[in-house]
């Protein structure tokens, strides 16, 4: 439980770590809060040559709203996110996942960029993330682009950031009326991580029949996805619980199941057509 020799820099500004990420390219990490990265590297599964600690850029911790949108500094807080009343009613998603992460300790120091860039395939944060159909805003030396939410998540462990990025902020659309949210975890008896967790956001019409959804899945594949089949049930119908029970069973369509000692591959299965309808249940029962 050692990790391999490395290099330490601590930069006190953005555009010093962008400058260190663009000299040292695949050889350097980024630190954030550490809890995901420090036991990586303990068992040499991530071995840098360089480790770039911006813990110190207090400047991108913040919530704040602006044009039509929650903005999130990636070294933003799970605490501060679970703690914020504001968000508790402009986006209830964002705390309610924010206080399922880990137990005290990991939600004051861990972040929410650290956890979305490393990309755990039981991380809680992508599944919040995907469901409320979020953007990225990575920067480098070069300059910043936007990167979907749906687009960000590649494979195990792996997100769409180039090695000299870092990601900034969180971009998340405001949700229209009459939409509520959940997530619904079944976590990990002794690490916390989701054996599966599903996040969704349910918009009812005018009739109270569902104008739209979107589900989040994470700990059931290699990486969090949108379970495109129940949202697509889901859509235009009755949010009743045969209807929400039948969409469920397409929440792991065309996905390719983990299998481990905590759960396998048929149970996973299972798990996450259960914890999609308790999910998509409480979210459609807290439309107001």
């Amino acid at each position: 439980m050692i990790p391999a020799q490395f290099d330490y820099v601590a930069p006190v500004t953005l555009d010093e770590a962008l400058s260190l990420l663009a000299e040292h390219q695949d050889e350097a990490k980024i630190l954030a809060g550490g809890h995901s990265l420090i036991p990586a590297m303990k068992l040499r599964f991530a071995q840098p040559a360089l480790l770039v600690d911006i813990g110190r850029l207090k400047d991108l911790a913040y919530i704040r709203e602006e044009g039509g949108q929650v903005r999130v500094g990636a070294m933003t807080t799970h605490y501060q996110l679970e703690s914020s009343a504001r968000l508790r009613e402009i986006c209830p998603l964002l705390p309610e996942c924010a206080a399922a992460i880990g137990d005290v300790q990991v939600r004051n120091k861990g972040t929410i960029g650290g956890s979305l860039a490393h990309s755990d395939p039981a991380a809680d944060w992508p599944a919040a993330i995907l469901a409320l159909d979020a953007e990225m805003i990575v920067v480098s030396a070069v300059g910043e682009r936007a990167i979907p939410a749906s687009d960000f998540f590649v494979d195990m462990l792996t997100t769409a950031l180039a090695p000299n990025e870092i990601l900034r902020e969180i971009r998340v659309p405001l949700p229209p009326p009459r939409t509520g949210h959940a997530y619904a975890k079944l976590p990990h008896p002794a690490s916390g991580f989701a054996v599966v967790g599903v996040a969704a956001s349910v918009t009812r019409g005018a009739d109270g029949t569902c104008e739209s959804a979107s589900v989040g899945v994470t700990g059931v594949s290699v990486k969090a996805y949108r379970a495109r089949g129940v949202e697509l049930a889901l859509k235009g119908g009755a949010l009743g619980q045969q209807e929400i029970a039948g969409a469920a069973t397409h929440a792991a369509d065309g996905v390719d199941l983990n299998e481990d000692l905590a759960a396998s591959a048929d149970y996973r299965r299972h798990l996450a057509e259960v914890y999609a309808r308790r999910a998509i249940e409480r979210a459609a029962s807290r439309v107001s």
